[in-house]
């Protein structure tokens, strides 16, 4: 059995009141699936970078599994078709 590795990359910036995160998922050669989120913190709640960190990070890789479920299944109706 021959084992594979993928890796994710996170990329995080921060602009006031804003977060974006960005998951990049490398599976091989040059194919990449990245995944995007963002936090907004409102002006008036205190600052704390982790919050808008862990929000933005999760709402990325829950695009990233999105996307990635979505070219599976593009994957699997291009086998389904006329032989």
């Amino acid at each position: 059995m021959k084992a594979k590795e993928w890796s994710v990359e996170l990329y995080i910036t921060e602009d006031g009141t804003d977060t974006v995160a960005r998951a990049v998922l490398f599976s091989g050669g040059e194919k990449k699936t990245t995944g995007r989120g963002r936090a907004r913190r409102n002006p008036a709640d205190r600052e704390v970078p982790e919050i808008g960190d862990e929000l933005a990070v999760s709402r990325a890789l829950a695009d990233l599994a999105d996307r990635l479920h979505h070219v599976a299944g593009e994957d699997i109706a291009q086998l389904a078709g006329p032989a």
